[in-house]
């Protein structure tokens, strides 16, 4: 994994596709990146897309190592990692994996970037199911650290730890989950916050507006130093996590069982009625958001937490 101008097949152009594809360029400076698609305008969309995640770094030399590939066989002959951000589609990824088994190297790193399909399910038809594993990203990748590597019972070992290796080596935090599951971790926090934040909304108990700002300014940043366990330890002082669950553990579960009761009776679920009032009030407050400022403003709260 240290030949020079080592070899990165991205397959699919995509946000996350393009968000990878300068994640590599900017922090493996020894690598080229393939970027193969099926779409007509790949080479012009790209040159003109790619060039906003490359930030303060030298945008030609990033460029100059990048090629594109209208042919899967081309793009995956001779990569030593080839990374899958296709359509969030079962039948795609279980057909496409063994065409790339077919035409990549033998010791080639196979990594899907799929947001819940397990690798057990996409590697259904290969030969050699040892090969692949998930590496799910936090959107965007080219900004935020972690990365959940999730290999299936069939993964190899040392397929992790090379995966493991790579992005330690590249300025990245990746955590290994210990069993496969739907949405992985980072996906079920979030959308079990969204899904509370929905129901709160939709009972007229805040508005969308003020519940970003109750969470921008009060979980948000005691979340970029301590995660859940960390904080409530913390909150429990001597006693740590303990001592927090005896004093307020009766508030705890009152909190889960209304949320439970709450949700159900609002029908809180995807394609529910609640969901058109909730887009109108983001639209109305947010409109067209300017993920180039949310983007450099993230990148100033990760510098600052690592310093």
């Amino acid at each position: 994994m240290a030949n020079k101008q080592m070899k990165i097949t991205v397959v699919g152009a995509g946000t996350i596709g393009l968000s990878f594809a300068a994640l590599h360029l900017t922090k493996n400076t020894d690598c080229t990146v393939t970027i193969f698609d099926t779409r007509q305008d790949l080479q012009q969309y790209v040159q003109q897309t790619l060039p906003g995640y490359l930030v303060d770094v030298d945008h030609d030399a990033c460029m100059r190592r990048l090629s594109f590939s209208s042919k899967l066989e081309d793009a995956v002959k001779d990569a030593a990692i080839i990374q899958e951000q296709g359509p969030e589609n079962p039948a795609f990824k279980i057909d496409i994996w063994p065409q790339i088994e077919r035409h990549a190297p033998k010791d080639a790193l196979l990594w899907s970037s799929t947001s819940g399909i397990p690798a057990s399910q996409q590697s259904r038809d290969m030969q050699d199911k040892s090969r692949l594993v998930i590496v799910h990203p936090f959107n965007p990748p080219h900004i935020m650290p972690v990365l959940e590597v999730v290999p299936s019972p069939e993964t190899s070992q040392v397929v992790v730890d090379r995966t493991m290796e790579y992005w330690r080596k590249h300025d990245r935090s990746p955590v290994v989950l210990q069993k496969e599951c739907t949405g992985f971790v980072a996906n079920r926090l979030a959308f079990a916050l969204y899904r509370e934040a929905c129901s709160l909304v939709t009972q007229g108990v805040v508005s969308v507006e003020d519940l970003d700002e109750i969470v921008q300014t009060s979980m948000g940043p005691r979340w970029t130093v301590a995660g859940p366990f960390k904080s409530y330890h913390a909150g429990g002082g001597e006693g740590g996590l303990k001592s927090f669950m005896d004093k307020i553990g009766g508030t705890v579960q009152g909190c889960w069982d209304a949320s439970e009761e709450d949700i159900r009776k609002g029908n809180i679920s995807v394609g529910g009625g609640w969901e058109a009032h909730i887009c109108r009030q983001t639209d109305a407050a947010y409109g067209v958001v300017d993920t180039a400022d949310r983007d450099t403003k993230t990148r100033k709260v990760l510098e600052a937490v690592k310093n």
